[in-house]
């Protein structure tokens, strides 16, 4: 493009108001003010005539000022400004820790395993809960036991159904599930007396006409060798004294199907006075299973008398029907 013509490009604005100022000359005598200079340097406005007004020059006229070579060497330059550093982004939250694993080796695992009289054999194997407290679950009983320093518990447990399964729960509430098949469970009578705490709580049979004391006086505490050979009842006694909260059960077992007389059995409960129970309500749960897999529950609610009666027995001999045995 021509220096002349970026110059009139430059100049339209001022062209247009020369024009319009012009015809407002030719229709009314009132002299036109000169618009504004323009920016490039204007030659001098040409004289008009006498009485005329004074008019800018057209666009064509004006004179361009000189334009000279953009000199590089004569530019200062100057540095920008320091651009301050971003600021530092949030820190994250710390990403959660994964939940902890248990280490390989420390699945606690359970075997049910079937035994004589209609008892199983319960292993439980828990490594990494050695010297722990457990509760063990099985049809209705329950009773705490104390794993061994390498987190072992081996325990024989009158069944209670011919399909057994039994729990064994840990506090940290880690356990296992076993089950076994009881086949001979309908040959035997069972009941079960079970508690919570030092309640003192015992069951008794007097088998076939016993006194106490006497061969056929059958308890936790009897010697299994006093009735000889003669067929007689056995009581287990199950739970962990010593354990935090124990749960303690008895069992009386008496193998009906291999009676060698006849005659009744007459069952008792009893509740020694001692100084953790004296003055106290205590209470027991009462489990009845004869020769079929249907359970009967009986809840047992007692006061004990006061603390001067330390070491005196509390007799309850109406809470069992007696058990009615035939020869075989």
């Amino acid at each position: 493009m021509s220096r002349l013509r970026m110059i009139g490009l430059a100049g339209g604005t001022v062209a247009c108001a020369l024009g319009i100022g012009h015809v407002m000359q030719s229709t009314q005598p009132v002299p036109v003010p000169a618009p504004a200079p323009v920016a490039a340097q204007d030659t001098p406005a040409a004289p008009t005539p006498e009485g005329g007004p004074q008019l800018s020059p057209r666009p064509g006229a004006l004179r361009t000022a000189e334009i000279s070579p953009l000199d590089i060497e004569k530019i200062a330059l100057t540095a920008a400004p320091a651009v301050p550093d971003p600021a530092p982004a949030a820190a994250l939250p710390a990403t959660p820790k994964d939940p902890e694993v248990p280490s390989l080796g420390c699945a606690v695992t359970a075997l049910a395993t079937p035994g004589p009289m209609a008892t199983v054999d319960l292993a439980v194997s828990a490594p990494c809960l050695g010297n722990s407290r457990l509760v063990v679950h099985h049809n209705g009983m329950t009773f705490t036991a104390i794993t061994d320093e390498d987190g072992a518990l081996d325990v024989t447990v009158p069944a209670l159904a011919e399909r057994a399964v039994f729990i064994a729960a840990f506090d940290n509430g880690e356990g296992a599930v076993a089950t076994t098949h009881v086949p001979d469970i309908a040959d035997f009578d069972r009941i079960v007396l079970q508690w919570q705490g030092k309640a003192g709580f015992q069951i008794h049979a007097l088998e076939f006409g016993a006194s106490y004391g006497e061969p056929g006086h059958v308890w936790s505490g009897a010697d299994p060798k006093a009735a000889g050979d003669r067929t007689t009842g056995t009581v287990v006694r199950l739970g962990t004294d010593d354990a935090l909260s124990p749960l303690l059960a008895e069992v009386y077992t008496f193998p009906a199907a291999a009676a060698d007389r006849s005659g009744d059995i007459a069952l008792s409960v009893e509740a020694e006075v001692n100084a953790d129970n004296c003055g106290r309500d205590i209470s027991a749960q009462l489990l009845e299973r004869k020769g079929t897999d249907r359970m009967q529950t009986r809840a047992l609610d007692l006061t004990v008398p006061g603390c001067t009666a330390v070491g005196d027995f509390l007799v309850l001999n109406n809470l069992l029907d007696d058990l009615k045995i035939a020869a075989k």
